[in-house]
């Protein structure tokens, strides 16, 4: 479990906290989401979860053991909204190995295999891929990565209803074995898939409705 326990941040550049003495857990098996409008400080909460930014006050805790900045960096996998914007690799199978220099083809089919993407060649270049296979990719690096707890920045924007129906349904797939965050300013598009959540507004975050009821913000 991912506790999150008084987490404040307050850049230099801002003139009021982003974050606001914000609590949360995160068990493995119960995906979970934050809602709140664009600038409500979603991608930063979920920036200083995964270490790419330090909170100026709180704890960040799995399993009962504190976690600094690096340790978070490892822990965690972030796929940022618009991914295949931040995609490096000439091939799949290039960007499966970035970091992971140690990784089989073996592997990396398996992984593949495992988001949905089993027909797909290693060979094959990433911008080649359609929207849903390209979301998907993302989620395959953090898997070899082997990150225990995803991170998803408004993991459905920009695709079409089908493809977005088949990225829930795995998403609602890796929560099982894993802790899972998303963020999102539609929380209705989760129904189904993820029930617990809250609505961050002027750096709070505070418990929201079962999500089956909830409304666009």
């Amino acid at each position: 479990m991912l506790d999150v326990i008084g987490l404040r941040y307050h850049p230099a550049t801002a003139a009021e906290p982003v974050l606001r003495d914000v609590s949360l857990q995160l068990p493995v098996g119960e995906p979970a989401l934050v809602a709140g409008r664009s600038g409500s400080g979603k991608t930063t909460l979920l920036e200083v979860l995964c270490g790419l930014a330090d909170a100026d006050a709180g704890r960040i805790l799995w399993n009962g053991q504190q976690l600094g900045t690096r340790q978070r960096r490892w822990l965690c996998g972030l796929v940022f909204q618009f991914p295949e914007r931040h995609f490096l690799g000439l091939t799949v199978g290039q960007e499966l190995k970035l970091g992971q220099r140690r990784l089989s083809a073996e592997k990396a089919e398996a992984v593949l295999e495992q988001v949905g993407l089993g027909a797909v060649s290693l060979q094959q270049a990433p911008e080649r891929l359609s929207g849903g296979q390209q979301r998907r990719l993302a989620l395959a690096v953090q898997l070899v990565r082997d990150a225990r707890v995803l991170l998803l920045d408004e993991p459905t924007a920009g695709l079409d209803w089908t493809v977005r129906e088949e990225v829930l349904q795995l998403l609602g797939q890796l929560a099982r074995e894993r802790a899972l965050l998303v963020v999102t300013h539609e929380p209705e598009l989760f129904r189904g898939v993820i029930e617990r959540g809250w609505r961050l507004e002027q750096g709070v975050l505070r418990p929201m409705q079962t999500l089956s009821r909830v409304s666009s913000p």
